[in-house]
């Protein structure tokens, strides 16, 4: 009797067989003596309604919502039916004697195995190959180590659970909205969806505040000192300041009266001479953690201006085609615990363009399985973060190198220890009046070398030393004013950021680690949420900005009216993300 595989893809499959002993191909699937490999092409079957609730799904009428069917049905997708169809036929083969679901290891691909599965109406006594890497290692390990489909019933509960979910609100939704807002003037379908409304409100939200933002312009004070090595500038500072959430534009430099600016300085015209005093301190910087997808997809726009979706096709072929990374469709920022072992591994083998640097970890022996930053199985998931494995790819093209590196510094940078800067703050005060000077000086690069940041300075304070009595000849006053700026508009960076975060833009990435349970959608999905709502002509991409489109704000207007404002919110999408 023989085992059939079922994997997600036909390039997962050709991998199966080669490491399995170079099963040969029978056709377009791979067979021997032992093994019948096969493969989906991603989804293959769909939900569909019942019978008796045809007729509901031809009449686009109100009067027919909501559709919820008494229960779901299965279809094969139509232009996927033939490959359906195949694997229908593999499955009721009387020489095979169980199956193994060789999808992707997570929501999705368990979804496609089990629909799969039941519609053919097979018994075969199923097993999960679990595969977090793509390696011929991990590949023979994850065989060595099959699991029960049992052990995976709660994940495929919540892929159910999302299937069904997104088709309910899709339908009705989609449906409601569209009869009522075209209802006078010809029908022009308005799709809306758990995941794709509530991150479309982000951005005509940020519209809003941009388009109703109203300047106010505030004055700041700039002095110009002199000590014996040098000459440096101060900005005034209010006094007894303290930040108020109801006004995000105020700072402690900042004077909304220039009438009030206008008397400080002719006080402190009286006065030539500042006493100095200053404070100096070791501030210690940290990398990042390693990436999980939605961190390197914002990476890869910050600095390349890959779109999500880009960078995810990017990431896959670096997983599938060179072996090059582990799983990147992770929302995981840590690796196992018992993971040290093969960094190890892992560090001597990088390219020859970071050896002094995986050398130096070696040396000092810094990669500590205790570090909690790093190895920590109760930061994992389904899937850990996304590093290079011990396969060195070659013939990259530019956008795959530029990816594979940005994964590879990171790797290298979280077993360094933290950046040293030291930071001087200097107090000059002329009369009652005080400016605050900062300079900050990188003392130990660490990581940042890695980065090419090793020379990063800015005012060294140091250097220009204030006068053994600590006092400072003022040179020049001088009002500065500028307005108030509206917030930016929304890249795919900080989209993305802002998805992860049920709408809270967070930049802090052990805030972010908090708050991702509860995002928009999932790594996975974020990239392809964003396009979609792009060839939807919701929203447009201008230069590295995104823009939403008239056809969007027409969508919130009506949502608002028809008091469906939950369809749009992304704390409550975000909630249902946490629970599934």
């Amino acid at each position: 009797m023989k085992k059939l595989i079922i994997a997600e893809k036909p390039s997962v499959a050709r991998d199966l067989a080669r490491v399995l002993g170079k099963v040969p191909p029978s056709g377009d699937f791979f067979e021997n003596e032992e093994w019948v490999i096969d493969s989906a092409v991603g989804h293959l079957v769909e939900l569909f309604m019942p019978d008796d609730f045809d007729k509901k799904l031809k009449s686009w009428k109100i009067t027919n919502l909501p559709i919820i069917p008494p229960e779901f049905k299965l279809k094969p997708i139509a232009a996927n039916k033939k490959k359906f169809q195949q694997l229908k036929k593999q499955l009721k083969r009387k020489d095979i004697e169980c199956v193994i679901n060789a999808c992707d290891a997570g929501r999705e691909g368990e979804l496609i195995f089990t629909y799969v599965y039941e519609l053919a109406k097979s018994k075969l006594p199923a097993k999960r190959l679990w595969m977090l890497s793509m390696t011929d290692n991990a590949i023979k390990e994850a065989f060595s180590n099959l699991r029960d489909s049992i052990e995976l019933k709660p994940l495929q509960d919540a892929a159910r659970c999302r299937s069904e979910s997104d088709w309910l609100i899709g339908i009705n939704g989609t449906r409601a909205v569209t009869i009522k807002r075209t209802a006078s003037r010809g029908r022009q379908v308005s799709t809306v969806g758990r995941v794709q409304t509530p991150t479309l409100s982000l951005v005509i939200d940020r519209e809003m505040e941009i388009r109703n933002f109203v300047a106010r312009t505030f004055y700041k004070i700039k002095a110009e000192f002199s000590v014996r090595n040098g000459n440096y500038t101060g900005y005034f500072q209010k006094e007894n300041f303290s930040k108020s959430d109801a006004d995000k534009h105020d700072r402690i430099d900042r004077m909304w009266d220039q009438d009030e600016a206008n008397t400080i300085l002719a006080d402190l015209n009286n006065h030539e001479t500042a006493n100095v005093s200053e404070t100096n301190k070791r501030s210690p910087q940290s990398s990042g953690k390693l990436y999980d997808l939605t961190t390197l997809q914002r990476e890869a726009n910050r600095l390349h201006h890959l779109s999500a979706s880009r960078t995810l096709q990017i990431a896959q072929s670096l997983y599938e085609k060179h072996k090059a990374i582990t799983y990147p469709r992770t929302d995981s920022k840590a690796l196992p615990e018992d993971y040290g072992s093969i960094c190890k591994e892992i560090l001597p083998i990088l390219p020859q363009q970071f050896k002094a640097f995986s050398d130096k970890i070696q040396q000092e022996n810094w990669v500590d399985s205790g570090n909690k930053k790093i190895f920590n199985n109760k930061q994992i998931s389904d899937h850990f973060a996304i590093i290079p494995t011990n396969k060195i790819p070659k013939s990259l093209d530019e956008y795959e190198s530029k990816i594979y590196n940005l994964i590879v510094k990171r790797f290298l940078s979280v077993f360094y220890p933290p950046a040293q800067w030291d930071i001087t703050t200097r107090i000059s005060k002329l009369g009652q009046h005080s400016f605050k000077t900062e300079g900050k000086v990188l003392v130990e690069p660490s990581w940042l070398a890695i980065y090419g940041k090793d020379k990063v300075s800015s005012e060294n304070l140091v250097a220009i030393a204030s006068e053994d009595n600590n006092q400072a000849k003022c040179l020049d006053l001088v009002i500065e004013s500028d307005d108030t700026k509206p917030p930016p508009r929304y890249s795919e960076a900080t989209l993305l950021s802002a998805m992860e975060g049920a709408g809270k833009l967070v930049d802090d990435e052990e805030l972010a680690e908090a708050l991702k349970e509860k995002g928009l959608g999932t790594p996975a999905t974020r990239a392809s949420t964003i396009d979609h709502l792009i060839k939807e002509k919701y929203m447009r991409r201008e230069g590295t900005q995104i823009h939403p489109n008239l056809k969007a704000e027409d969508l919130f207007h009506f949502l608002e009216a028809a008091g469906t404002d939950i369809l749009t919110s992304p704390s409550m999408t975000g909630e249902w993300e946490h629970k599934l």
